[in-house]
């Protein structure tokens, strides 16, 4: 194995492993609010905060089959997180938008996780927190994914 592969090795197992923390750190920000909610219904909950979809639109961005969303969007209409509203101009497009108790779940959520990770960044020594910023800037760039305006809770 050349230097560049063993780096490479080692900076894909460290990623993996904050990956595996921050995953953690998801499911209980989550639970903490509404243990009924999977990671995958907070998801689809975060991607509805920027802006109501069509099901088919909500798949995409989710990366997932149509068929998938609409009974996530059924679950989620279901636990009063989710609104459907029909275009009276087209009625066979359907809109899914957020719902009040929604957004309510999406920033408790997003604010216990933001704690959470506070609390674990203020044990990395200081000398070492630009470089993590530099380098998770580096990592989010990478995977083709725009700069946030704002704290994404996602």
């Amino acid at each position: 194995m050349t230097p560049r592969d063993e780096e490479l090795e080692q900076v894909t197992d460290a990623v993996l492993m904050a990956s595996r923390v921050l995953v953690a750190v998801a499911s209980r920000s989550i639970a903490a609010v509404d243990d009924s909610v999977t990671l995958p219904q907070f998801r689809a909950l975060v991607v509805l905060e920027q802006a109501p979809r069509t099901a088919g639109d909500l798949a995409h961005e989710l990366r997932v089959q149509p068929s998938t969303a609409t009974r996530l969007c059924d679950r989620l209409v279901s636990k009063r997180l989710v609104v459907r509203t029909t275009d009276p101009s087209n009625r066979r497009e359907v809109t899914v938008r957020l719902s009040a108790s929604g957004r309510r779940l999406v920033n408790a959520a997003t604010a216990r996780r933001r704690t959470e990770i506070a609390r674990i960044m203020e044990r990395v020594p200081a000398r070492h927190r630009a470089a993590i910023v530099k380098a998770l800037d580096a990592f989010r760039a990478a995977a083709g994914e725009e700069p946030a305006a704002s704290p994404v809770p996602w």
